[in-house]
C-alpha cells in the first residue's frame, strides 16, 4: 500500500530555504525594509555597513532573510575567517606573500589629480610598494616642463607623467611634446577624464555620457546620469566599483605599466 506524507501542505506554499551569503567587500545588496542598495564595505560582528552610488554608508543588522540579492531574499553571514590569500595583485601581476615594501626610489610617476593617483594606488598599489615607486599628483600639467626641470630627471631618477586627454592637437599633445629629456616619460589616455578610464559595465552604466563643451565635465556627467552633482561623492562609488585591471580600459592598462616600466629599468634605481 503506498505510503503518503502527513505533510499535505502544497509544495508552493511551504516555505523556501532562504540561502546564506558571504558578506564579501563588493557584495551588492538591497535591504527591502529601506529600499537602500549598495555594495558591503565592511562586516562585524552582528552588522554589516553598505555604501550606496552616491557614497552615502548605512548599518544595518545581520538578520535571518533580511536582504536581497539580485532579487531572491538571502541571509548575510559574516565571511569565513582567514581569507585565501590572493595569488594575484589587482594588477594582474604575481602577488608576493609577506613582501615588505622597497625603499622609495629617487624616481617617481606623476599624474595630473587625486582622482588618478586614488585609481593608479588601488590596481597597482602592491606593485608599486614592492618596486619602492612613488606616485604623486599634479593637480594639472599647465606648468608641466618646469615641474620637469625642477626635478631634474637623470640615470638614477627617472620621472615618469601620466597625462589625461593626450591626443594629437590637444593643448595637453603640445605641453608633453615640449618635455625633451630621455630620463623623463610622458604617455597619455585618450580621456577628457580618468573616470572614462574605468569601463562603464563596472560603474553600472550603459556608456559614458557625452558632455557638451564648455561644461564642466564631471558635473556634466552626474548631471546627464541622473547623480547628485556631488563629483567626490561620485568618484568615490566610481572608484568603489573598481576591483582590478579588468575594470579598466586597455589605453590606460598599458600607459601606466608603461610608465612603471620605464621608472624601474635597470639605472632607475
Amino acid at each position: 500500500m503506498r505510503q503518503y506524507s502527513a505533510d499535505l501542505t502544497p509544495p508552493w506554499k511551504k516555505p523556501q530555504p532562504v540561502p546564506e551569503v558571504a558578506a564579501e567587500p563588493g557584495l551588492v545588496v538591497e535591504e527591502p525594509g529601506s529600499g537602500f542598495c549598495g555594495a558591503v564595505i565592511r562586516c562585524e560582528a552582528g552588522t554589516v555597513t553598505l555604501e550606496d552610488r552616491f557614497g552615502k554608508h548605512r548599518v544595518f543588522p545581520l538578520e535571518p532573510r533580511g536582504f536581497l540579492l539580485e532579487g531572491r531574499v538571502v541571509t548575510l553571514v559574516r565571511p569565513a575567517a582567514g581569507p585565501v590569500r590572493p595569488t594575484r595583485t589587482a594588477s594582474g601581476s604575481v602577488a608576493v606573500p609577506g613582501a615588505r615594501a622597497r625603499v622609495a626610489r629617487a624616481g617617481r610617476i606623476y599624474v595630473e589629480g587625486r582622482h588618478d593617483a586614488e585609481l593608479v594606488e588601488k590596481v597597482w598599489g602592491d606593485d608599486l610598494r614592492v618596486e619602492g615607486v612613488v606616485v604623486e599628483y599634479l593637480e594639472g600639467v599647465d606648468d608641466l616642463p618646469s615641474i620637469v626641470a625642477d626635478f631634474a630627471p637623470g640615470p638614477d631618477a627617472r620621472l615618469g607623467v601620466l597625462v589625461d586627454h593626450l591626443v594629437p592637437g590637444s593643448k595637453e599633445w603640445r605641453i608633453a611634446e615640449s618635455v625633451t629629456s630621455e630620463h623623463a616619460l610622458v604617455v597619455g589616455h585618450p580621456y577628457i577624464d580618468v573616470w572614462e578610464a574605468v569601463k562603464p559595465a563596472s560603474v553600472g552604466i550603459g556608456a559614458w555620457p557625452r558632455v557638451p563643451r564648455g561644461q564642466d565635465w564631471k558635473t556634466g556627467v552626474c548631471r546627464a546620469l541622473g547623480w547628485p552633482e556631488n563629483t567626490g561623492a561620485a568618484w568615490r562609488h566610481i572608484l568603489g566599483r573598481v576591483r582590478s585591471y579588468r575594470d579598466l580600459e586597455p589605453a590606460l592598462l598599458g600607459r601606466v605599466e608603461e610608465l612603471i616600466d620605464f621608472v624601474t629599468e635597470s639605472g632607475g634605481v
